[in-house]
């Protein structure tokens, strides 16, 4: 994931600003190491404008989640003129593929370690609850128009989307927590689709 996707090269507004540079800090640092003060190092203005704008770093961490999700709803990527498994291939190809850039692993991994925090902290579990349905949603929109159009049988659109994105965030979490064999998860899962969700003959 680069920051130019999710950033402007020079956010004209203070509070872009700071959440690019928590971006960077993230990357860096991950969670457990980020402080306010590492924030403030990729921050071009002084520090003490982040703690006016934030009480501390979890709440600048939970802004941060909502602008991820911000950043979503207004272009996932995977629209335009693809059809239903197609846009699912297109899903898997980020999934699936190793990833060799060294930042977008970094940035991953942090990921990871603020979605342990929803373990305990009822604030996080409700950005990352928000984030999953958002995801959800999308995975059975996808499906329900594959059903509808007769690419895929007629199956229940929210109970594969649940698996679907099941999987997805399992890898994920894999993919920077342990090796991963991703020909051998890439192959299960486009069987999953081949037998589970194709129409005869497509």
């Amino acid at each position: 994931m680069s920051s130019h996707h999710l950033f402007p090269d020079e956010p004209a507004e203070t509070r872009i600003g700071i959440l690019k540079a928590t971006y960077g800090a993230l990357r860096e640092h991950g969670y457990a190491d980020l402080t306010i003060e590492r924030i403030g190092e990729h921050f071009p203005k002084s520090t003490s404008l982040i703690y006016h704008h934030y009480d501390g770093k979890d709440e600048l961490l939970r802004d941060f989640l909502s602008y991820l999700l911000e950043d979503a709803e207004a272009d996932l990527g995977i629209e335009g003129d693809l059809g239903p498994a197609e846009r699912l291939g297109v899903i898997f190809d980020r999934v699936f593929s190793p990833d060799d850039d060294p930042e977008a692993a970094a940035f991953r991994q942090a990921m990871v370690g603020l979605r342990a925090q929803a373990t305990t902290d009822p604030a996080y579990r409700e950005h990352f609850s928000e984030h999953d349905a958002f995801f959800r949603d999308r995975l059975a929109a996808i499906v329900r128009e594959g059903v509808e159009d007769g690419t895929f049988r007629d199956v229940d659109p929210e109970a594969v989307a649940t698996m679907l994105h099941a999987t997805i965030t399992g890898v994920m979490t894999q993919q920077s927590t342990a090796d991963v064999d991703h020909s051998t998860l890439r192959a299960e899962a486009e069987a999953y689709v081949e037998t589970r969700l194709l129409a005869d003959g497509r």
